[in-house]
């Protein structure tokens, strides 16, 4: 596993382990790589539903006060700066504790105060100076924002509200360890829950595409699009850092009609980010616990899945006439194989109704009937068969 660059470049070309590639973890950039990937899929999405004459371009009208404006930017440019200088010149004067976890740190209210008001001054005075330029007016300007260009805004409103929602879902789903540590819980980048994300983003995206002119029926398509990719991405960098989100023990012996390599079957995590196990013989690496016994590598079954419910929606995409008819499907879908995945999956369970089911499976219940719902309501409103 490869809890950082510095372990993948070490099975690359032999370098040493917690070199200075280790401030670079596996998990953040697989899931800067889902949100990238994500995006592109939107933008995709919302230049072909333009081109069809389902989205249309918005005029948008601003009025600016460039002295108010001015003022503004500079408090803004300052505190930017402020923050960049307050980490940076901490991060440099600690480096093995970043190197360490750099999440803990950025994270933290630890700084260098002399280092922020360094680089909030010299933000302040560059903007200072290039605003100075520009004459003190009243600017009115009329641009016409087409659907695509608000892709980076509506990743970045996923992403921060997706985040957040993951993060308290996880703290309910483990309300003593919030407890014994409620900022280091708050805070952890470890452990997110997909739904929470989803149940909040999916909320807060609606109301921004609905404010902006973009039919909300047609951003769910969409979205069920961009949602399943990033999550196959996102997924990988579950396995491939070997943060926890693993399956439960499987000791049983790999069956004839399994026709893929031993590790799909069964895997060890070696240099598991999540530093449990037992500790590897001979390595001086920090990470250095693999799991034994060995357990069901369920990130990448769902990784797997996600892929194929992904390319499955895609094909489905211009062939379904009826808008939110396909973010419906990505809800059965979803939740079928979330369900499936727990059953062999590490986490909590609750048992109501009698049933002794996770968390997820009972959202996946919900998202399955949902999803049926949608379906009918959507083809008996528009009167199709199906």
């Amino acid at each position: 596993m490869y809890p950082d660059l510095s372990y993948l470049f070490h099975d690359l070309f032999g370098t040493h382990y917690d070199n200075w590639t280790s401030i670079f973890k596996t998990f953040g950039l697989l899931l800067a790589l889902a949100f990238l990937a994500s995006a592109y899929v939107l933008k995709l999405e919302l230049q072909r539903k333009e081109k069809d004459g389902l989205l249309k371009a918005m005029p948008v009208i601003e009025k600016k006060n460039k002295s108010q404006s001015t003022v503004i930017t500079l408090i803004i440019n300052f505190v930017i700066g402020f923050i960049i200088g307050f980490k940076l010149f901490f991060m440099f004067s600690n480096f093995d504790a970043f190197k360490a976890d750099p999440a803990a740190i950025l994270l933290s209210g630890k700084g260098n105060i002399i280092g922020g008001i360094i680089i909030g001054l010299i933000y302040f005075a560059y903007t200072y100076w290039d605003l100075k330029k520009t004459k003190e007016s009243t600017e009115i300007k009329k641009t016409i924002i087409h659907p695509y260009e608000r892709t980076g805004d509506i990743t970045i409103i996923a992403a921060v509200s997706g985040l957040i929602g993951a993060r308290l879902f996880s703290v309910l789903e483990n309300l003593d360890s919030f407890f014994a540590d409620p900022l280091g819980q708050l805070l952890s980048g470890s452990g997110l829950t997909i739904y929470g994300g989803l149940i909040l983003a999916f909320f807060i995206v609606y109301l921004y595409v609905k404010k902006n002119g973009i039919p909300p029926i047609h951003m769910m398509d969409m979205a069920a699009l961009a949602v399943i990719m990033g999550y196959a991405v996102g997924r990988l960098g579950c396995q491939f850092s070997g943060d926890g989100d693993w399956g439960i023990v499987n000791e049983m012996a790999k069956p004839s009609w399994f026709l893929l390599p031993d590790w799909l079957w069964s895997f060890n995590y070696p240099h598991n980010v999540a530093q449990q196990g037992i500790i590897i013989d001979g390595c001086q690496a920090h990470y250095c616990r693999h799991l034994i016994p060995k357990v069901f590598p369920t990130p990448l079954y769902e990784s797997i899945a996600s892929f194929g419910i992904f390319f499955l929606l895609w094909s489905l995409r211009k062939k379904i006439k009826i808008a939110g008819v396909l973010f419906f499907i990505y809800l059965i879908l979803q939740g079928i194989e979330r369900f499936l995945i727990e059953i062999i999956r590490v986490n909590p369970r609750y048992n109501y109704f009698g049933y002794d089911w996770s968390q997820a499976q009972y959202i996946s219940i919900g998202f399955i009937l949902i999803g049926i719902l949608g379906v009918v309501v959507l083809y008996k409103k528009n009167k199709v068969s199906l």
